[in-house]
């Protein structure tokens, strides 16, 4: 833990120096004099941009219980966050990382002398199903999914290497894995298209007619979360008043723990559940349609924001995405106007003609056009997959 900790601070501390050369050097460019001072600290700055520079320079980042690669890493995500921002505005330019009860840092595993890359011979290998090798850490006992690949005979290369702890105190290591051959067999093709109507009074509902029930995961730990999260701040102020850090206080850290792990009981109940609904739909079905939703401007609605925040719309989208692209099959998002005021057998959209809209409590409703009784959710999850196939045509 020690271990992890001090290469985590180290990798924050490089990438906030390089926040603050950029910084100091964005400023020193506006002198438009030719200074001599302002061009030497120009020079200076520029050269300490690299791992080695810094090292030099701050005489604690040469520690040998820092692994050098984490120093690299760290230097190339605000290379990375640079360019991220050059492509997509939307993300901001880089900024300072704060001190956190999360940890993390990156390193590499590496194959010298080796001829072919195996995931039990580099620099960051498995020895066996339970326990893996990282650089300067030594041998830990992991759990997760390797067995089923240490069972592959392939060729496997294992790049980047995150090692995480969250505010829970529950530690991850993940790694970056590349191979000719893919990680999961290429299910067969069922002709079967589908579409997925997501709502919250169910998660959503297919245009087979098929129902998910909302878990409703915070909601029903919410009041147990809200007991802690008051006793968590009369023990904050307990310890202001007494003048202590909350670092050195226990009973706040005990506190804290609590409800950390409370709310990564309710991230890891939703996580588990948006994965099995995702994975079930894209390998049984070719094409999967959905509504482009806009999370962020619905969560503006503060009647909806707790419930559109606790089925994780977004979350399960990009699951849908990825799979696709990983079992071979189609997934498309279309615009959702209309999707649910529009009659699927006549075409007829409420609204028009003197109608009303439909609101959140209309569940059923019968078109005035052709006197068709529809249920609401499934309705719209038909007028999607029609919408998506008619995209795709």
């Amino acid at each position: 833990k020690q271990l992890i900790k001090i290469n985590s601070d180290a990798s924050r501390f490089i990438y906030n120096e390089m926040v603050a050369i950029n910084k100091e050097l964005m400023q020193l460019r506006r002198v438009k004099l030719p200074i001599d001072i302002v061009q030497d600290r120009i020079k200076q700055l520029t050269m300490r941009q690299n791992a080695k520079q810094m090292s030099n320079h701050y005489q604690f980042l040469e520690d040998k219980r820092i692994d050098s690669l984490t120093k690299a890493n760290a230097i190339q995500n605000y290379r990375k966050a640079w360019n991220a921002f050059r492509k997509v505005h939307a993300t901001g330019v880089p900024k300072f990382h704060r001190k956190s009860y999360r940890w993390r840092y990156q390193t590499n595993c590496q194959y010298p002398g080796q001829k072919t890359a195996l995931l039990t011979n580099g620099t960051v290998c498995f020895l066996d199903n339970s326990h893996v090798k990282v650089p300067k850490i030594g041998l830990l006992r992991v759990a997760g999914s390797q067995a089923r690949l240490l069972k592959r005979m392939c060729e496997t290369r294992i790049g980047t290497v995150t090692l995480t702890k969250d505010p829970a105190d529950h530690f991850f290591l993940s790694m970056q894995l590349a191979s000719d051959q893919t990680f999961v067999q290429v299910v067969k093709t069922t002709q079967d298209p589908v579409g997925i109507d997501l709502n919250t009074d169910n998660f959503l509902t297919d245009s087979n007619g098929n129902i998910v029930p909302n878990p409703q995961y915070y909601r029903t730990i919410k009041g147990k979360l809200a007991k802690e999260q008051r006793i968590l701040s009369r023990r904050q102020q307990r310890a202001k008043k007494e003048h202590r850090s909350l670092q050195d206080s226990k009973n706040y850290q005990k506190q804290r723990l609590l409800v950390a792990k409370l709310h990564a009981k309710v991230m890891n109940q939703r996580h588990n559940f948006l994965q099995q609904i995702s994975t079930a739909l894209i390998k049984n079905h070719d094409l999967v349609v959905a509504e482009e939703l806009r999370s962020k401007n619905m969560l503006k609605n503060h009647a909806l924001a707790l419930s559109i925040s606790d089925v994780g719309w977004r979350t399960f989208l990009g699951m849908l995405a990825y799979k696709a692209k990983l079992y071979g099959r189609r997934f498309i998002t279309i615009n959702p106007r209309n999707t649910t005021q529009t009659c699927r057998d006549c075409g007829f959209v409420m609204g028009t003609n003197g109608t009303d809209k439909l609101t959140l409590d209309d569940r059923e409703w019968t078109c005035p056009n052709c006197g068709v009784h529809h249920i609401r959710d499934w309705n719209a999850a038909k007028n999607i997959l029609d919408k998506g196939i008619a995209k795709l045509a």
